[in-house]
């Protein structure tokens, strides 16, 4: 019997161990373990996730809940070790790039069980991102490297990673958007808000570059503000974007009450938010999966940033790579309205069947290994 422990800890980290789950669940052979980490652990941000994508409750939860940087990992690393005592598993497989990936790649790692890295390669080389500095470390001491798009090739080759530790095998991401699309298209979210397909804009802003200074954040929502009043805006709020409006002096309450058509919405559960986005006229984020989504569903994504781990996104996707410029970014913003959307296209390996690749290469080291 093969044992995979598949490590969750944040709200994408979801999205990608999902199709994970059901590949490695059909295989005869193979015994399946989620951990959940508690990195998001309030129920919009966690458990209504696991509902949408078909996952049963995990097996533990570390409940690690928030904290500084050093101290969240370090309740992860303890508390997962623990885990692996209990498990003894053959193969630890950790997701994306937030504080639980390099926790529990670490302590795997060190106990001599092979890890595997979904997503590895991404770079925005940009290190006052913590994301960068986790992406950085657990590609360095993973075993199994699976990459999404080419500049994840490009920047472990650069890196001195040797090849054989790395697989191209496209984006598990693109597998939750498939196997969920149905449910998305019946989704009613729309009517819930009022809105009418391809006539709002979608917003999500969490990341500390544009909401942990409140004179950033005040320009943006003058900004989003102005927005409002050519086309509705819907503004699903990170809890952690909630609080950094009120720390600024930004009422959400009173936001909605004098600019009604800036919907100041709760976050919402994987299905109705991917139907927000395949309707939407355009979405303006700071996300990273986001800027992926939108190019496989070919939606216009403008992305307050000055960088991006996913340039394929840019190269052939619909993505525009705006930086901090409200002025640069309304260029764009309004050709998308007049109707000048970027045309992307989809990128390779981008079809549903990135999970199943993973498997594939898992089984096969598993079967060598035990010749």
């Amino acid at each position: 019997m093969q044992k995979i422990i598949l490590v969750a800890g944040a709200r994408p980290n979801f999205v990608k161990i999902a199709p994970l789950w059901r590949a490695f669940s059909a295989i005869k052979g193979v015994e399946v373990t989620l951990v959940h980490t508690g990195q998001h652990y309030d129920d919009a941000m966690s458990k209504v996730f696991f509902e949408d994508l078909g996952l049963p409750e995990p097996e533990y939860n570390l409940n690690v809940g928030s904290g500084s940087q050093a101290g969240q990992t370090a309740d992860i690393m303890t508390r997962f070790d623990q885990v692996l005592d209990e498990m003894m598993p053959h193969d630890v497989i950790v997701v994306g790039d937030v504080n639980s990936t390099l926790a529990c790649s670490l302590v795997s790692v060190k106990r001599g069980i092979r890890t595997s890295h979904v997503e590895a390669g991404l770079r925005s080389f940009d290190r006052s991102m913590p994301e960068e500095i986790n992406r950085l470390a657990t590609d360095a001491i993973s075993d199994l490297l699976f990459v999404s798009e080419p500049s994840g090739i490009e920047n472990l080759k650069r890196e001195g990673v040797a090849d054989e530790k790395v697989h191209f095998v496209g984006n598990v991401m693109i597998d939750s958007l498939v196997f969920a699309s149905e449910a998305i298209k019946e989704s009613d979210v729309l009517s819930r808000f009022l809105l009418e397909s391809y006539k709002y804009v979608l917003v999500t802003i969490h990341r500390p570059s544009n909401v942990d200074h409140p004179p950033r954040l005040r320009e943006l929502i003058n900004w989003l503000k102005e927005l409002s009043s050519k086309m509705p805006v819907v503004f699903p709020v990170h809890p952690r974007t909630r609080n950094r409006l009120v720390e600024a002096g930004l009422d959400p309450a009173q936001i909605k009450q004098q600019f009604p058509n800036l919907k100041l919405v709760s976050p919402q559960g994987y299905i109705d938010f991917q139907k927000l986005v395949s309707q939407a006229r355009l979405v303006i984020t700071d996300s990273g999966g986001l800027q992926e989504e939108t190019t496989w569903l070919g939606v216009p994504c403008v992305t307050l940033r000055e960088n991006t781990e996913r340039p394929v996104t840019i190269e052939q996707g619909t993505n525009y790579l705006a930086g901090f410029d409200f002025a640069k970014a309304d260029d764009v913003v309004n050709a998308c309205l007049a109707g000048k959307s970027p045309k992307g296209r989809v990128p390779d390996l981008w079809d549903g069947h990135a999970a199943q690749r993973i498997v594939d290469v898992l089984l096969r080291k598993h079967k060598a290994r035990n010749v």
